[in-house]
């Protein structure tokens, strides 16, 4: 049973009048306070929640009342948080406690909630910090100097707020890989000392656009441990930024809707923004959702923009007093050519990055990949906003095999070709069983069937569009217009979407959604089963025959996230008695057996966010336990787990309401009297053997 510990809130600030447990801070800079304004969908189409609450079929949700086992990591601080009380009182049964030890690769002493301002891991793993913001990694940068930032400086060094990572193997060069970064957005309050958030200047303006974009970087493993260093002034390691140029692809490239004053031709851009989180190819590049590209624009006025959450008022960063293209009013089709996915080849540090519209236009939280059984790329992504949808994408080339110049050039084009789907959800359960709770219906279980339903196939011989009344090109650019003519089902903001590698199942993380059945907003459903759902869930879809390519699927709620103690959440029907507490899951991957790792954003139980393994087979399915804690203020991000590594990217540390350099929040990664900076972070076993085996 878990010990009751005293509930303390963080250091520096609360969090508590701000969706989601995120700061003032973030809210501003990150989505440009998303939650504080009406959600953009106000579409008629069933909301997940509704869906859930139709759906909550044949599976026993845990005893309530049960509670979780939590112990410290030796030699880590920080203050262990107790769960807040129950919300609900549903009393169901649990299975019985399995015997034997933890699912193969989740053997370790799981980590205590806490609110440490460090990186917490378990006892008889070590860590360091990769890589910060500012390290120079190209030839010629300078080193970090906080008080003489410039933007020719930040173009060559790492980005700033790290969030996806990826590791690609680096052939003849042994004990090397090519690791890249996103760099999402900016914390202008604790880049720059004195920060006018009224009136920041032209410098300020370039450093930040120097500081968004992609990193590639080297870096080399110690032979000794599991240290990872960079290669500074490898010729593969690269800068991408808000200013470098962009080549745009697919059905819409070229579209009157795409082209500006500065490119008439409507197929290229300038740079990338937000890149929140992304994927790996089978082919070897990286993709990369540009999530919250609307807080970069302003002076927007028409109903496409309105349904993207572009204000009507000035920006935050004010980035259009600088260049005229952040100005919606003087340049209307600027907006058009952010919210993609993009494309980058590490090995390449020459080409042009690509942005491809087959892929849709909307807040891209990620892009991941894989094959169908004929070798076909099928890509999953969501829309991180609430009430929004999630997506597919099934190209219609083969993926070669090869490194020459052709074979690249042919895989660099399989995202150009295809058709785009919306998912739509149905719930098993009557509509009364769900009441909004989190509840479990009659059968048992939250689950039920979907459809992927056709938005657009492009071809090499032209671009048809499914959407009645919308062109294929309005379909590629207005892609959350043509979900609401469909009917997609509307969901608690959709983060990442993985492919489990061993089972085929595909599992969405659903951050939260504290607006469900508020007010006049959609009400619980199935699919999404708890009004003002401040602690998100997990759903696992079985696409119909495991094929990639299939429009049909299963799907179930395999977690539902929150206290143990509290009766509203679910863990796939393992005990709660021996869980941890999780909130908010954002990030998502797998380790080499199979388990799903999952990263918080925005905890709202009272400690800092983390990383997590959950089982996912088996009968320790559903056995979930808390790998690590991040710094005071951060997000667990980009979460890769090796063999004989884990790696994260700790984004935003600090960013509390209130802070600013001269006030920091945190002092990690480098103690105190030094600037507070966004890092990654490698962890190891100190005997060198393999993670939790």
């Amino acid at each position: 049973m878990r010990t009751q510990l005293p509930l303390i809130s963080t250091t520096h600030g609360s969090n508590e009048s701000h969706p989601g447990g995120r700061s003032a801070l973030t809210c501003r800079f990150r989505c440009g306070d998303a939650c504080f304004h009406p959600a953009p969908n106000t579409s008629a189409n069933p909301y997940v929640g509704d869906v859930i609450a139709t759906a909550l079929s044949r599976r026993s949700m845990l005893r309530a009342a049960a509670v979780v086992t939590v112990a410290a990591a030796a030699g880590t601080a920080g203050t262990v948080v107790a769960a807040p009380p129950a919300e609900a009182a549903q009393q169901v049964t649990s299975k019985s406690h399995p015997k034997g030890r933890a699912a193969r690769g989740l053997r370790f002493t799981p980590v205590a909630p806490n609110t440490a301002d460090t990186v917490t891991i378990p006892a008889g793993y070590a860590q360091n910090v990769v890589v910060r913001w500012g390290e120079p990694i190209l030839r010629g940068a300078p080193a970090f100097d906080p008080d003489q930032q410039t933007a020719a400086a930040q173009a060559g060094q790492f980005g700033y707020n790290n969030d996806f990572l990826a590791l690609l193997p680096l052939p003849g060069e042994r004990g090397r890989q090519v690791l890249v970064a996103n760099h999402e957005y900016t914390d202008e309050v604790l880049m720059f000392r004195g920060y006018d958030a009224a009136a920041p200047t032209r410098e300020q303006v370039e450093i930040a656009w120097a500081a968004h974009g992609l990193s590639a970087v080297v870096v080399a493993e110690n032979k000794k441990n599991g240290a990872l260093t960079v290669v500074p002034r490898h010729h593969l390691n690269r800068r991408v930024t808000a200013t470098t140029e962009f080549r745009l692809t697919g059905p819409a490239a070229g579209s009157d809707l795409l082209k500006t004053s500065a490119d008439p031709t409507g197929r290229k851009v300038l740079g990338t923004l937000n890149n929140c989180s992304g994927g790996t190819t089978p082919w070897g590049t990286t993709l990369h959702g540009e999530e919250n590209f609307n807080q970069y624009f302003a002076h927007a006025g028409r109903a496409t923009d309105k349904r993207y959450g572009i204000g009507a008022g000035a920006s935050e960063r004010k980035w259009e007093l600088f260049d005229q293209r952040f100005d919606v009013a003087r340049e209307p089709n600027e907006v058009h050519r952010f919210g993609y996915v993009v494309e980058l080849d590490p090995y390449d540090p020459s080409s042009a990055p690509r942005k491809h519209t087959a892929l849709g236009r909307f807040k891209h939280e990620g892009a991941t990949v894989r094959l169908t059984h004929d070798g076909r790329p099928v890509v999953y992504s969501g829309d991180d906003e609430r009430f929004d949808y999630f997506y597919k994408f099934v190209g219609s080339k083969r993926m070669k095999h090869g490194s020459s110049r052709a074979v690249r050039e042919h895989n660099l084009s399989l995202l150009d070709e295809g058709t785009l789907y919306v998912a739509r959800l149905t719930g098993d359960s009557p509509a009364l069983e769900i009441d909004g709770t989190g509840k479990l219906p009659a059968d048992g279980e939250f689950d039920g069937s979907g459809e992927w339903i056709a938005l657009v196939t492009a071809t090499a011989k032209g671009t048809v569009s499914h959407v009645e009344g919308m062109t294929a090109d309005e379909v590629c650019v207005f892609t959350r217009l043509a979900g609401d003519k469909v009917g997609a089902t509307k969901m608690d903001r959709p983060e990442d979407i993985e492919p489990n590698p061993h089972s085929g199942k595909v599992y969405v993380a659903l951050t939260n959604n504290t607006n469900r059945g508020v007010g006049a907003n959609a009400p619980a459903d199935e699919a999404n089963p708890r009004n003002a759902n401040k602690h998100g869930h997990i759903l696992e879809l079985t696409e119909r025959w495991n094929r990639a390519d299939s429009t049909r699927f299963a799907w179930t709620l395999f977690l539902v996230a929150g206290d143990p103690e509290d009766p509203a959440t679910y863990f796939a029907g393992f005990p709660k008695d021996d869980v941890s507490p999780i909130s908010c899951p954002d990030n998502v991957a797998f380790d080499p057996h199979g388990n799903l790792w999952i990263s918080t954003d925005g905890n709202q139980l009272g400690s800092h966010d983390g990383l997590f393994g959950v089982a996912t087979k088996g009968e320790r399915r559903g056995e979930l336990k808390q790998f690590l804690t991040v710094p005071t203020g951060a997000e667990t991000c980009g979460p890769l787990v090796q063999g004989r590594r884990v790696l994260v990217a700790v984004q935003h540390p600090g960013e509390i309401s209130g802070a600013s350099v001269e006030k920091p929040a945190s002092t990690w990664p480098d103690g105190a009297g030094r600037m507070v900076r966004p890092a990654v972070v490698a962890v190891w076993r100190k005997d060198g053997g393999d993670i939790g085996v």
